[in-house]
């Protein structure tokens, strides 16, 4: 009865985990669909006002904890709504206005390369190693497979779109390194909710900036099924499923649902919008989760072990945080929370890869 009880549960979670990895990966579609209609930033903007104040009101449902109180605290949900949630969806969308949801979400899952060389660079007492320098390049060479730049096609709009959604992942990679030092005792939904809304203020004096207006909005029931879409399924149903994931399966586990975003974004293109991306764009991809199989060779492993065991993993004792790609924020530890978002996983760390050294 008891093994039967543990496949159940194993299948359950399997399912809840293709059903996250589908909320997520689609993001990248939805949000190619939704900008036909409306302004990058004002779309980021709402997307994130609307889901923030809903987690927020989940958090005060479900957590002891409804806002920062030490200067730490505030810090840290500052740099996870600034760096995870405002520039990193403000440059996606962005950028997906030159390329494909596919192609972005490709782009994007260079993130969790990109978090281990800013820690190696930004963290004292940590180092890359030689495998984690294969796996970076390894990264690179994939999006360079997927972008194709050419001295003919140097200034042109996928190339232009490619580097807006690279520095997304860069954006989103270095704010979950910045925030990792600070001590936070939030419970994750607290730092989500907050994040999501501090990223939303950002994203309208962005929009402002920009000359982004209301004018610009089309509501047609397209724009409004895309905004539904991202802002509930997405957004407030995505965090809420991964907030039970990473209970019971633990970080660990729950963040590799990054490494399946982009091949469902992929999919998603081309049963929605009849996108089909060539052969190298699949290679590109390949080549970049080989990346990530490099670096995150111990992570996986632990995954593995824990899910054999039956029993949940409540992460690493790894030297970064692993990065997915819809803003979530991601707990390292029971008691410490990270930031993540769609598109994008936050690395935990790994002794074994980044080392500290006494």
């Amino acid at each position: 009865m008891t093994h039967l009880l543990s496949r159940r549960s194993e299948y359950r979670e399997l399912v809840l985990f293709s059903i996250l990895a589908l909320c997520w990966g689609s993001s990248f579609v939805a949000i190619e669909v939704g900008l036909e209609y409306v302004p990058p930033l004002l779309f980021a903007a709402f997307r994130y006002l609307v889901a923030g104040a809903i987690v927020f009101a989940y958090a005060v449902i479900a957590t002891d904890r409804i806002r920062p109180r030490t200067r730490g605290e505030w810090l840290a949900v500052s740099i996870a709504g600034v760096f995870v949630i405002g520039l990193y969806h403000g440059l996606l969308y962005l950028g997906e206005l030159y390329v494909s949801g596919a192609v972005a979400a490709t782009v994007v899952s260079t993130a969790p390369i990109l978090t281990v060389v800013f820690a190696s660079l930004l963290l004292p007492n940590q180092r890359i190693n030689g495998l984690s320098v294969i796996g970076f390049v390894l990264g690179l060479v994939g999006v360079i497979l997927v972008v194709r730049p050419s001295p003919a096609s140097l200034h042109g709009d996928m190339t232009y779109g490619a580097i807006l959604v690279l520095g997304a992942a860069i954006t989103f990679a270095l704010g979950s390194v910045l925030v990792r030092p600070i001590e936070s005792a939030l419970p994750i939904e607290t730092l989500q909710a907050w994040a999501m809304l501090i990223g939303a203020g950002v994203l309208f004096a962005w929009a402002g900036v920009r000359g982004e207006s209301m004018a610009g909005v089309e509501l047609t029931t397209t724009a409004l099924l895309s905004y539904a879409y991202l802002t509930i399924i997405s957004g407030v149903f995505a965090f809420l499923l991964y907030f039970e994931l990473l209970e019971q399966s633990g970080p660990t586990q729950v963040n590799l649902v990054g490494y399946a975003e982009p091949a469902v974004a992929i999919v998603v293109s081309w049963l929605v919008l009849g996108s089909v991306v060539d052969s190298i764009t699949i290679v590109g991809l390949l080549t970049i989760l080989v990346g990530f199989l490099v670096i995150k060779r111990n992570a996986i492993r632990s995954a593995l072990v824990s899910t054999r065991s039956g029993k949940p993993d409540r992460g690493l004792p790894e030297t970064y945080v692993e990065a997915s790609t819809e803003p979530h924020l991601e707990a390292t530890t029971e008691t410490h929370a990270k930031a993540r978002t769609d598109g994008g996983v936050v690395p935990e760390s790994d002794s074994s890869e980044l080392p500290n050294e006494r």
